[in-house]
């Protein structure tokens, strides 16, 4: 094989790594979680985006995700928190409801704040490996940064990757681009509140956690 084939074919191989990489990670729904027994329990960890600012908390995404799966789903969602103070809760929450799966959805609030990408992802990373050294399942949210074109800042994408955990990178970001589906600027209504949920049970059933 010379020189030049050796290239096409090195960089055709590399193509399609990045092509499953997209795939897995963003809309096969990644990595599998173990199956949800009955009983067990996810807890719904975040901000005034979990909390369900904009609706009420019977149309939160936790409430309506629950009756989705037919599993009990915490609401731990504290309108207004940081990501920094989020990582100081979670143990917690973790210690108080012993859940399964943990889905945490982060970093709207830096953002705003003007807070770098960077620390919102080392923390949310660090939430993370706080989940999975107790075996606790993750699903990750990813959270767009404001602008006029929206979509989930990169950050998010690149931890569900390095951790090995399913993610959902476009429910809040077409959610958020859609007037129809918001109560105010940074906030969904009850109908983008169950577009969330709905994104998030079909992530689920991907990864085979629930039926």
């Amino acid at each position: 094989m010379t020189i030049r084939r050796q290239r096409i074919c090195i960089g055709a191989c590399l193509l399609a790594a990045c092509a499953l990489a997209v795939c897995t990670f963003k809309s096969c729904g990644g990595p599998g979680l173990p199956p949800l027994g009955a009983d067990d329990v996810v807890v719904a960890f975040g901000d005034s985006l979990t909390e369900g600012v904009g609706a009420t908390r019977e149309e939160s995404y936790p409430v309506v995700l629950a009756e989705l799966i037919g599993r009990r789903v915490v609401n731990a969602g504290i309108s207004g928190e940081l990501s920094r103070q989020g990582l100081a809760r979670l143990p917690r929450v973790l210690d108080e409801h012993k859940p399964t799966v943990v889905i945490i959805c982060f970093g709207g609030n830096d953002f705003l704040r003007g807070e770098p990408e960077d620390r919102v992802a080392e923390r949310v990373g660090k939430m993370v490996e706080l989940a999975q050294a107790r075996d606790i399942g993750v699903v990750l949210i990813g959270v767009p940064k404001p602008g006029l074109l929206l979509s989930a800042a990169p950050c998010y994408e690149t931890i569900a990757a390095h951790y090995g955990m399913p993610y959902e990178g476009d429910a809040l970001a077409e959610i958020m681009s859609t007037r129809s589906l918001k109560s105010d600027r940074v906030h969904p209504n009850a109908a983008g509140y169950r577009k969330l949920a709905e994104a998030i049970a079909r992530l689920l059933r991907k990864t085979g956690a629930v039926d």
